[in-house]
């Protein structure tokens, strides 16, 4: 259940166009000195050709999609919503207040691992190959942004499963941090979302906090959303430094 084997699909799926840093977004960012210089800087300068999986995680209400979203705005990369990877079956279990079980989520951390390594690893066809000098055409992405809960350590470690098969690929969790009274304030607050504040307090329940795992980044989330974002884009930018030092 837990095999990498990749499922080679483009890039394009979702009209993203690829940009001059490995990247790819579905309009023209403005230049910057922050995550999106670094992720170019690194490409051109690392000894090896090192690609990331940034997830952006934590509880309902912790800000996923928003934080995940302002960071692909900034580093230009392809996104993966975690949420549009559940099978309706999940979808309306959370909906009418039911956890989800470990069996409910193997298949959906899967199709979302899968995903992310497809857009990374996809090679390029043979015509794209045949004129890549003459025209340009860009290698896959340098790294690709999701949104997934992974409560528990086992549901982070189906992720990490893609660093085996890859020795250039590098797994960094962007743990989203608050006490569970603000999120259910959040997401009580929410006009329309599958999501019920109920669920809030069974997703602390299933809670295994990551701040000690080696490859996970946590921020708190209980500040304004300013804030919040620039603290993630400090600690993306951060990390991207130390593969340049």
């Amino acid at each position: 259940m837990l095999s990498a084997n990749d499922k080679p699909s483009t890039t394009t799926s979702n009209g993203l166009t690829s940009n001059l840093y490995g990247g790819c977004t579905a309009q023209p960012q403005s230049r910057h000195t922050g995550p999106k210089a670094y992720m170019r800087n690194h490409a051109m300068n690392s000894e090896s050709s090192l690609q990331h999986i940034w997830i952006v995680t934590g509880p309902a209400g912790s800000g996923k999609t928003t934080v995940a979203k302002n960071l692909q705005a900034e580093m230009g990369l392809p996104f993966l919503e975690g949420d549009d990877f559940h099978p309706p079956a999940n979808k309306e279990k959370m909906a009418n207040g039911i956890p989800l079980t470990d069996a409910d989520r193997w298949d959906w951390l899967i199709s979302l691992r899968d995903a992310a390594i497809d857009i990374l690893t996809k090679p390029p066809s043979t015509e794209t190959e045949t004129t890549a000098a003459v025209d340009g055409t860009l290698p896959p992405p340098t790294g690709v942004i999701m949104s997934c809960s992974a409560l528990k350590l086992k549901y982070r470690d189906v992720i990490r499963v893609a660093e085996y098969y890859n020795p250039s690929l590098r797994i960094h969790f962007i743990y989203l941090k608050a006490d569970e009274k603000t999120l259910m304030e959040r997401v009580n607050g929410r006009a329309s979302h599958y999501m019920k504040g109920n669920m809030v307090h069974s997703q602390f329940e299933a809670l295994e906090d990551p701040s000690d795992e080696v490859d996970v980044l946590a921020v708190d989330v209980s500040v304004p959303p300013d804030v919040v974002q620039r603290s993630v884009s400090d600690v993306v930018k951060k990390k991207l430094a130390e593969y340049n030092s």
